[in-house]
């Protein structure tokens, strides 16, 4: 029998910290990733040394990546791995950094995610296997395609859409870490630029640059470090799968979420109905509809019900991507999971000032990796 993270020796973030996400500049990447490192290090208030082991999440940058940015806070010959998984690569660093401290082997690990607006050539179009069609698979068509048959199938309305974004960009209007940092009306979203059927700009997440980190300890760790109060929030389960055949109608990075956040509640002991707050994949507006069904917080087909009626908003039954998701804090990649976690630790410490949902307690942050790779962790404050 397998065991589970909860079957573990219990472990907690202790320490977030960010780089706010921005369009392509000549910032270097390693004051993207060392500013979101020193803030989660200053937010758990322990000293580098302290930290044992690192993940690194990137997917533009290069070889040995976080061995170079770690050089210039001092060789302390703590173990550096780097991941790439796509949009999850800053998920599955967080993932690895947590098993390896449930695991016994280390006490504190550092799970960061930096990123450039690099080539991030995908391996598919070196398999040398001919496409049918050069943009069948592209994420932007797959899921403006969909739009258009849910439109028909469920009543699903350009509004919706446009609404989904309009909450996300008024979200992001407060996070100081945002992309974009405006607040957008209905009529805004939908007078932005059509890139594909009707799905507009405003409806896409942006592609920029970013850091972000977080420090995982165990109780050992955290009771040798000195680190107390609200800042521990613990995180009760992590799971990763990849997409089977596609079934019918519904895609198959859909049904592979469902799979995943199902798992992921049944490892922390949890239902939908316990999430005050969760940070999901919206790199465009009709997923953050499809998720809020998959993921049981809507009954299937009345996810823009629960839209329509603030149940995704700050301060309904559970706030959705209070950060402004991907659609408005932005998608660098590399960072883009540990910044959801970001803001799911802020929330659940009773810290995210005026994105707070009122009394939240379990969170769960969700990623998807060119639609084939889906991760999702559940978190709980003690």
């Amino acid at each position: 029998m397998t065991a589970t993270l909860k079957d573990l020796r219990p472990v907690y973030v202790v320490g977030v910290g960010m780089h706010r996400y921005q369009f392509a500049s000549d910032t270097p990447y390693i004051t993207l990733g060392l500013t979101a490192v020193r803030r989660a290090l200053a937010d758990a208030g322990i000293d580098f040394p302290a930290v044992e082991s690192a993940y690194v999440g990137c997917t533009g940058i290069g070889l040995a990546a976080g061995r170079i940015m770690f050089n210039h806070l001092g060789s302390t010959g703590l173990g550096v791995t780097q991941v790439e998984n796509a949009s999850a690569s800053g998920s599955s660093a967080f993932q690895l950094a947590c098993f390896e401290v449930a695991a016994g082997l280390k006490d504190c690990a550092i799970a960061v995610g930096v990123d450039k607006y690099g080539d991030q050539l995908r391996a598919v179009n070196k398999e040398g296997v001919s496409k049918l069609s050069d943009t069948a698979n592209i994420p932007l068509i797959r899921y403006a395609i969909m739009a258009e048959h849910l439109k028909k199938a469920k009543g699903l309305s350009q509004e919706d859409l446009a609404l989904v974004a309009s909450k996300n960009h008024t979200n992001g209007a407060t996070n100081p870490f945002a992309q974009f940092q405006k607040p957008r009306s209905v009529e805004d979203i939908l007078k932005s630029t059509l890139v594909a059927g009707t799905t507009t700009s405003l409806m896409c997440t942006p592609r920029g640059e970013g850091g972000a980190a977080a420090i995982i300890c165990s109780e050992a760790g955290i009771k040798r470090l000195g680190i107390s109060g609200a800042k521990p929030i613990r995180i009760l389960s992590s799971v990763l799968l990849s997409e089977k055949p596609q079934v019918g109608r519904e895609l198959p990075s859909v049904t592979v979420a469902q799979t995943v956040a199902e798992q992921a509640y049944a490892e922390a002991g949890i239902t939908s109905g316990d999430l005050d707050c969760v940070e999901l994949h919206d790199a465009f507006a009709i997923e953050e509809i499809l998720y809020t069904e998959t993921f049981g917080l809507a009954p299937k087909g009345e996810g823009q019900l629960f839209l329509r009626d603030g149940g995704s908003a700050i301060g309904g039954k559970c706030s959705v991507n209070s950060s402004g998701g991907l659609i408005a804090q932005g998608h660098p990649l590399g960072p883009t999971g540990i910044g959801q976690i970001h803001e799911i630790v802020k929330q659940l410490r009773h810290d995210n000032g005026d994105r707070q949902q009122p009394d939240a307690k379990t969170g769960m942050a969700h990623m998807i990796g060119l639609g084939t790779i889906s991760i999702a962790h559940v978190f709980q404050r003690d």
